[in-house]
């Protein structure tokens, strides 16, 4: 009998440092199961990217690397594979910054994520299925994309990384920089490429109740740990999560930039 795939993507408990000296990440455990989307909150410089960068593999390219722990992706360890071989496997990473290659078209952009040997019938094909999600790159496929606004450069960062048929797909700030109408776009397409795709997703976000909505489950990080995990839908309803990442208080008002003294104290709840 072959054994069902429940976690196809386990953080064991990784360490992680920059040059041999700088400590970032500091005994980190997370996973992420079949379709499922997972969502890691946290402040700036929580160890979010970074987390998502040892998994890719992209922190080699930092001088970063992953010291203690392990990763494991569909029953394999990977945290010590360059990028293009985690790729290949089936782990894609969406950089923050919505990094393109400027000068090329948007549509040479998608085309640049192809991972695969099934030549231009199959490029084809997936393109296809990328301007079915996002109609309007089929109208921009011969624009510069340089010239894109910002909503468009996302949507085609992440029409990049689906042309490789990932099964894990590492998104990170989507919401970064775009107006609240582009973000609520964004996110529905989010949702909608784990359903019908049945893409597994983990999502570093700032925008905290964009990404508990759409989320089957929560991690929050602080100094480079997980200090709080669970169902997204429980986490709404956590008063801590609701002052500290959603600005509001036990009675719902929003919190103001006052509280800021009462907010560090109490946060020491998550040391």
């Amino acid at each position: 009998m072959v054994r069902e795939v429940v976690d196809i993507l386990a953080v064991n408990q990784i360490e992680v440092f920059y040059h041999n000296v700088i400590q970032v990440l500091k005994g980190v455990s997370l996973e992420v199961r079949e379709k499922q989307i997972v969502s890691l909150l946290g402040a700036n410089g929580a160890g979010k990217t970074t987390t998502l960068k040892a998994i890719s593999g992209l922190l080699k390219a930092e001088a970063g690397m992953v010291t203690d722990g392990d990763i494991v992706f569909m029953d394999k360890r990977i945290d010590r594979d360059l990028a293009h071989k985690i790729a290949k496997m089936g782990i894609i990473q969406v950089l923050e910054g919505r990094p393109v290659f400027q000068h090329l078209t948007a549509e040479e952009n998608l085309r640049m994520g192809f991972i695969g040997s099934g030549g231009e019938k199959d490029i084809q094909k997936h393109l296809e299925l990328v301007y079915g999600l996002f109609p309007r790159l089929r109208s921009l496929k011969n624009r510069t994309s340089g010239f894109l606004s910002g909503g468009e450069q996302q949507m085609m960062v992440i029409g990049r990384a689906l042309l490789s048929s990932p099964k894990v797909m590492l998104l990170d700030e989507p919401s970064l920089g775009l107006a609240p109408l582009l973000i609520q776009g964004i996110f529905k397409i989010i949702k909608q490429i784990n359903e019908e795709r049945k893409t597994a997703l983990l999502l570093v976000e700032q925008n905290a109740l964009a990404a508990l909505e759409i989320a089957d489950y929560c991690y929050v990080m602080e100094n480079g740990r997980v200090v709080m995990d669970g169902p997204a839908d429980q986490l709404k309803e956590n008063e801590d999560i609701k002052e500290f990442y959603l600005g509001l208080s036990k009675v719902g008002s929003r919190k103001s930039y006052k509280d800021v003294k009462h907010y560090k104290r109490r946060k020491r709840w998550l040391s």
